[in-house]
């Protein structure tokens, strides 16, 4: 228990010791360059989130046809360079045309594939922030960290819950007819709940139940990728102190130049 409690603390832990090096007290321009840096941040990574979804289908086997992806985050020019992609979404960007051709192993890494980039690069920076010699490079660091370490959790009601509705409903399989299974799938558990419990949506206790557990997986999922994370941080931090060590020594240092 002890053990959960520290994993599901992480997340929370890295961002205070992260905000107490980058924001030691209240700065203005300190804390207008955290929201700076985390605005270019997310405006970078919105297409490159939706493009790994694309591309995390298409190298699993799978068949992307249509990638919506807002106006505003330059998606006129992608289109130019991905035919796939439509200029124009309801939400940030959404694979709204895509074919897993009914191979659920595509399903999950479709949606999964975007958060390599947290595991990789966006928790370990975060967890870098203090480390940084300076606050201002601390606040910098600390703005682009987080709409990328963060974003597990912003797909909790989004990618984690569809992730964790197939695996919920290939469980559930056996004993629950295929047409209702298809129905706690969704990238959008708000959306899909307000349909299947709408006046004529016919929900049940069944669909209640498996929506329940799917968004309870995945939210385990998105602890998970950030322990992940964490961990990989780590061998980051012990290679680097490695090569520390090892760095030979300078012969000249020490030694009084004389003219």
């Amino acid at each position: 228990m002890r053990r959960v409690v520290q994993v599901v603390k992480l997340p929370v832990d890295d961002y205070l010791a992260a905000l107490q090096v980058a924001l030691p007290h209240f700065s203005l321009r300190l804390l207008l360059s955290i929201v700076i840096a985390a605005g270019g941040s997310w405006w970078l990574y919105v297409p490159f989130h939706e493009l790994a979804h694309a591309f995390g289908c298409i190298w699993t086997g799978g068949e992307v046809s249509r990638l919506d992806i807002d106006p505003l985050y330059g998606a006129a020019m992608l289109q130019q360079v991905f035919p796939f992609i439509n200029v124009g979404s309801a939400y940030a960007g959404q694979l709204s045309g895509f074919n897993t051709h009914g191979n659920d192993l595509i399903y999950l890494v479709t949606d999964a594939a975007p958060f390599l980039l947290s595991i990789l690069v966006g928790i370990p920076l975060l967890r870098a922030v203090p480390s940084r010699r300076t606050a201002m490079r601390a606040a910098l660091c600390l703005g682009v960290a987080l709409p990328i370490a963060y974003a597990p959790f912003v797909a909790l009601t989004g990618d984690y819950y569809e992730m964790g509705s197939i695996v919920v409903s290939r469980l559930a399989a056996p004993g629950v007819a295929a047409t209702r299974l298809t129905r706690w799938r969704s990238d959008d558990v708000m959306k899909l709940a307000s349909q299947l419990f709408s006046a004529d949506g016919g929900g049940t206790w069944r669909d209640a139940l498996g929506i329940s557990a799917a968004f309870l997986l995945g939210t385990a999922g998105s602890f998970a990728t950030y322990w992940l994370g964490a961990r990989w941080s780590d061998v980051i931090a012990r290679r680097a102190r490695r090569r520390q060590r090892s760095r030979p020594l300078d012969p000249s240092h020490g030694i009084t130049q004389r003219s």
